[in-house]
């Protein structure tokens, strides 16, 4: 039986920043994936993927030039499924060759299969052609991931019933489509399909989307939603959907019918810990299939079994993902790991982006700290009307006292790039004078950070901060 220093489950975001950490520190590491190849659910059905698709659809459509060459706009009149999968292998192909130099690079050995508890130091891995191999490690790094919720009511079919792994191996591109969950994925892969002119009508039960993100923020997000005949029926159920000669027919419970070309059902993911015998490890997962961790080392109850990545729950995003992989990793093999900076972005990468970090006006609200905010659109900017903007906004929110940054949150193109500014500044404890003095490269969106400045600093009045 072979003794590893630490064995690392998943090969994903959390997974290999694990597992590299580990080599890097000088320590015997194996990963094991059940996959095809490495790189997990972020590089083979998840983040990778989605936001490829949503580059290729964007720049195959024309999307981004119709501003100033009108709505029927088009650099590729027919775009076919075939168009988006091209682009998807190529970048795929790259992301796992990649990963697997840096496997090599580090000395980091992979094995190909599922694996499952022994005891809580022994794991059982059946390799694709059969083969049984027995490991064990000092310490254990669960980094499975999740998948698609798929209720039992739901008629999958692969083609015309989908969950959001399927969806990117569909054949033909649908005319119309219902989304059933207005969760991060269903909104992203909704506005995607939109903007290759697909109709999309988009169900969730709750009256509300995105509880999580300012609300100023997706109020505007939802104006061009509709604005560009996006359906949104929030509020409302989906109980009965039935395939009927090509066809999909849904009855929500108000009583209204809908028929559509496709259903993508994006209400939920699982986290992938129902083949792994927990039980025999001393652990086990709550209804969603997720591990509970200690949030500062990602240890579960059993000291030496760590567990990282979307397993453990919000905010399940690959940036983050990352970080606790590296400092559960650190953990697990003795080594110092320090606490990463308290405020991270959270990108939504639908059509347009949504980009987050800090505080919300709400949270603002409930502490009751006096506040002040500044906005910015882009159509205001230079940069803006050369690319043919007329949507998008920035808003920050300071602190009166302080006049500390507080939040920033922006929807609209390059969101998820320009976040990092504010996020910089929130983490440096910057106040409103770093946007007003400070000079912007001339024409950029980034110019906005200065025009929302500006905004708040006038409404705040020239105090020189308390700092």
């Amino acid at each position: 039986m072979d003794q590893f220093d630490l064995l690392v489950v998943g090969s994903g975001p959390a997974g290999r920043r694990g597992a590299i950490q580990a080599a890097k520190l000088g320590k015997k590491v194996l990963v094991v994936e059940q996959g095809k190849r490495v790189g997990g659910v972020s590089v083979h059905t998840g983040t990778i993927p989605s936001k490829t698709l949503r580059e290729t659809a964007l720049n195959l459509s024309g999307w981004r030039e119709r501003g100033f060459y009108g709505r029927a706009y088009r650099v590729k009149q027919e775009i076919s499924a075939e168009d988006l999968r091209r682009r998807l292998l190529i970048t795929l192909d790259h992301e796992v060759e990649v990963l697997e130099h840096q496997f090599a690079r580090n000395r980091v050995q992979h094995i190909r299969g599922k694996a499952s508890f022994v005891d809580p130091q022994t794991m059982q891995i059946v390799k694709d052609d059969g083969e049984v191999v027995t490991v064990s490690a000092a310490s254990i790094l669960l980094a499975v991931g999740t998948k698609p919720f798929r209720p039992d009511y739901m008629p999958f079919d692969s083609r015309t019933v989908l969950d959001s792994d399927e969806l990117l191996d569909i054949q033909d591109l649908p005319r119309s489509m219902v989304v059933i969950g207005a969760g991060v994925i269903g909104i992203e892969y909704a506005t995607i399909f939109s903007a290759l002119d697909t109709q999309v009508t988009l169900i969730d039960p709750k009256s509300t989307m995105l509880d999580f993100i300012d609300k100023e923020i997706v109020e505007d997000f939802i104006y061009q939603l509709r604005d560009r005949n996006m359906k949104l029926l929030l509020g409302q159920k989906a109980e009965k959907v039935e395939r009927q000669n090509g066809k999909v027919e849904l009855t929500l419970d108000n009583g209204r019918r809908l028929t559509t070309d496709m259903v993508l059902f994006a209400a939920g993911r699982m986290g992938a810990t129902d083949t792994l015998n927990l039980a025999a490890a001393g652990l086990e997962a709550d209804a969603r299939g997720r591990l509970n961790v200690n949030p500062e080392t990602f240890a579960t109850k059993v000291p030496h079994i760590f567990a990282a990545g979307d397993v453990v729950g919000f905010p399940s995003l690959a940036s983050t993902s990352m970080e606790q992989g590296r400092i559960a990793a650190r953990v697990a093999v003795g080594a110092i790991a320090k606490e990463p900076p308290k405020y991270f972005p959270y990108g939504i990468y639908a059509v347009p982006e949504i980009s987050t970090c800090g505080l919300s006006e709400e949270e603002v609200k409930e502490r009751h700290i006096p506040y002040e905010c500044g906005i910015a659109r882009f159509r205001e900017t230079s940069r803006g009307h050369i690319m043919g903007l007329d949507t998008g906004l920035l808003k920050m929110i300071f602190s009166l006292k302080t006049r500390r940054l507080l939040g920033v949150h922006i929807v609209g193109e390059g969101a998820t790039e320009l976040v990092h500014i504010g996020q910089a500044v929130l983490n440096l404890k910057g106040t409103v004078e770093y946007f007003v003095e400070n000079t912007f490269n001339y024409p950029t969106l980034a110019e906005a950070y200065k025009i929302a400045g500006l905004d708040a600093w006038n409404r705040m009045g020239d105090i020189k901060s308390e700092i």
